[in-house]
């Protein structure tokens, strides 16, 4: 995974989402809601505190008052309403109180940015400090990588930690934290002096669910189930792909045969999805894309075999080179059945680039960097293989590109294999090594887990350039496979982030960076956006306002009205124009399109300080690519919304109030 800023055009509409919590925005009726405290010198963004464990809920700020709740759930988000003596009025909701805590039972927290681990794709664990000088001293100590590993393994050990240890805490070594176990990891200070590198992050705490500090680790078992993997085969089925569907169903037939000898077999199924492209450009295509058979184990091998021997190449040609591949991959993650599989791997397979946002082709009008977000909220790991083709040569580069965006991981390095494809046979015969590569990479992992044997972490230090397809095959069987036998083991037996009111980390591998001073930052840790249901609404009817509004000024090919449809489109959804200003000079934070909460982020884009003038330098082709980034992210917020698994109530009935974790990359 890149290092992570928020990327062009990200914090254009971010900031707007607040505005649903500022006074204005009510409709006149109820302009006397109570409202929290505003922080000061803002007029937009109220005051938030998250409670400590052993936190209590009382009727009033009196030290006899009335317990209204004994059980607050650790490290909830409040809302600020009032302060007095040495309590604080909370609430839950923007616009309700629900009592008061002792202000000795909380943190303030200044913005709604927490942070989430990466995939535990061979990095050292999370280590937590203490405080910030023995985190700064740590990260210019000149035996780094050796102090790391010295620290998570002291850390890792049971019973008390040493006098004076800088360590805190440590994230769980074996397993992954459950992804069943919503955390927070609050941001409340950040040290951007080793910015190139790494940055430093003071965070308030991580699991909601423990009651006391410095706990974590494994709970009891939660789940008996065995691990099992899912493998779904996304093929490209227009004309010259015949070799490799046939090569598919041999692969197929061939891995069948293996898992006929192996007691754990029945533990991994296959499944497969095809996809061509726009039928509206070519109704000769017949299908965009549909799922040729849904995931079949060795006992049901008939069933596969039968509709992947039904699948033939197109008859006629599509409209452009490049396909809607992205279709595939997301009828893949939508319409399979993936319930029963703690292991899931796609394997995307064509000779063609994908059809991108922006393109009026594209059926899901998602970016590369979109789709694999969406990929990996699903718990899905892609893997590309590109068959670099003669006739494909132009598209080559842009197809790379795109594919190696679409399956970057959490080491920084993605998924992607090329295959030299100069003759179809010298194709199938290279993709045939590489489908048999992983499925016996992912076919090991099941063994082993059914085993109790734990995979090897990877060696970051072993050789990444110049592997032959099928060695990068293995390669990424076996870091992909050791990320998730670890979450696997992680949900099976309830494990947990340690639990700290304040700490210190760093959001980068710093055992990594002294391995690899030169190289690039791995990054532990990545922000996120905290939202509730009603904000994700707000945010994308204000991103479809601007991006419709935009769009016109495009077709009317005025695009100097660009900038002034953006002031007009916010001024409509807050329901106040005097709130934003069109005067010349002002870049987007100082119109007040930005928002005031966008102000003092951790990671930032120079789109915040765009003024009028620099949108108007920027070519036709620069600012499309804005409103294809926009067009993107809509798309996205639809799935977020429609996302069950990763919405977190902490009990609330309301599911407005239910919050959200949004990748900072992954906003407009």
């Amino acid at each position: 995974m890149r290092h992570t800023h928020l990327c062009t055009i990200s914090v254009l509409i971010a900031g707007l989402y607040i505005f649903a919590s500022a006074p204005f925005i009510c409709d006149l009726a109820n302009a006397q809601t109570i409202r929290p405290l505003l922080l000061e010198g803002k007029k937009s963004i109220y005051q938030r505190v998250v409670s400590h464990p052993g936190a209590k809920l009382f009727s009033g700020p009196e030290v006899q008052a009335k317990v209204v709740s004994d059980k607050v759930k650790t490290f909830t988000a409040f809302y600020v309403y009032g302060r007095k003596d040495k309590r604080i009025q909370v609430g839950v909701s923007d616009n309700k109180i629900d009592g008061w805590l002792d202000a000795d039972k909380t943190t303030f927290w200044k913005q709604a940015i927490t942070m989430l681990f990466t995939s535990r794709m061979g990095r050292t664990p999370v280590l937590f400090f203490k405080d910030h000088e023995a985190l700064e001293t740590t990260c210019v100590d000149e035996n780094l990588g050796e102090k790391i590993r010295e620290y998570v393994k002291i850390a890792s050990e049971k019973g008390p930690l040493p006098a004076g240890f800088p360590v805190v805490a440590v994230e769980p070594p074996d397993t992954a934290v459950s992804e069943k176990n919503f955390y927070l990891l609050p941001v409340l200070n950040v040290d951007n002096s080793f910015e190139d590198r790494t940055k430093l992050l003071e965070v308030a705490s991580i699991d909601p669910g423990i009651g006391g500090v410095g706990e974590g680790g494994k709970t009891s078992s939660t789940s008996g189930t065995e691990l099992r993997s899912g493998f779904v085969f996304v093929i490209d089925t227009t004309i010259s792909m015949k070799p490799y569907i046939d090569q598919t169903l041999k692969q197929v037939r061939g891995i069948y045969d293996e898992l006929e000898k192996n007691p754990n077999g029945d533990k991994i199924a296959f499944a497969v999805v095809a996809f061509r492209s726009s039928v509206q450009r070519a109704p000769g295509l017949q299908y965009t894309a549909k799922v040729v058979c849904d995931f079949k184990t060795v006992k049901q091998r008939r069933e596969l075999e039968d509709a992947l021997s039904q699948v033939e190449e197109a008859t006629v040609s599509s409209h452009a080179f490049d396909e809607d591949a992205f279709a595939g991959v997301k009828e893949a993650v939508d319409r399979l059945d993936w319930s029963n599989y703690g292991s899931r791997i796609m394997l995307l397979v064509s000779d063609a680039g994908p059809l991108r946002e922006g393109d009026p082709n594209s059926s899901t009008k998602m970016s590369p960097a979109v789709l694999a977000d969406y990929i990996k909220s699903n718990r899905i790991y892609i893997t590309v293989v590109h068959l670099k083709t003669p006739a494909g040569a132009r598209n080559h580069a842009s197809a790379e590109k795109a594919y190696r965006e679409l399956s970057r991981q959490a080491d920084n390095l993605s998924s992607y294999i090329a295959v030299e494809a100069s003759t179809s046979a010298k194709g199938a015969a290279a993709f045939d090594a590489v489908g048999r590569r992983l499925a016996k990479g992912y076919n090991d992992l099941v063994t082993a887990t059914a085993q109790g044997k734990l995979l090897a972490a990877p060696d970051p230090s072993s050789k990444k350039v110049g592997l032959s397809p099928e060695e990068e095959a293995r390669r990424i069987a076996e870091s992909t496979g050791y990320a998730i036998q670890l979450q696997f083991l992680g949900t099976k037996e309830g494990t947990r982030a340690p639990s700290v009111v304040k700490a210190w980390v760093a959001d980068a591998d710093l055992e990594r960076l002294a391995r690899d001073p030169q190289g690039q930052p791995v990054i532990a840790v990545q922000p996120a956006l905290l939202v509730t249901k009603t904000q994700l609404s707000l945010l994308r009817r204000q991103v479809i306002a601007i991006f419709e509004n935009a769009q016109q000024s495009f077709l009317k090919d005025d695009s100097k009205n660009f900038f002034q449809s953006i002031l007009s489109a916010a001024a409509q959804m807050t329901r106040d124009p005097n709130a934003f200003t069109g005067s010349p000079g002002k870049n987007l934070t100082q119109t007040g399109v930005m928002g005031e909460f966008l102000e003092g982020l951790p990671y930032k884009s120079a789109i915040m300080n765009l003024t009028e003038e620099e949108w108007y330098q920027k070519s036709t082709g620069e600012q499309k690519s804005i409103l294809n980034h926009l067009e993107a992210r809509i798309k996205l917020y639809e799935e977020y919304d429609r996302d069950n698994t990763n919405w977190e109530g902490f009990g609330s009935p309301n599911r407005d109030e239910w919050v959200y974790r949004i990748p900072l990359d992954m906003l407009p």
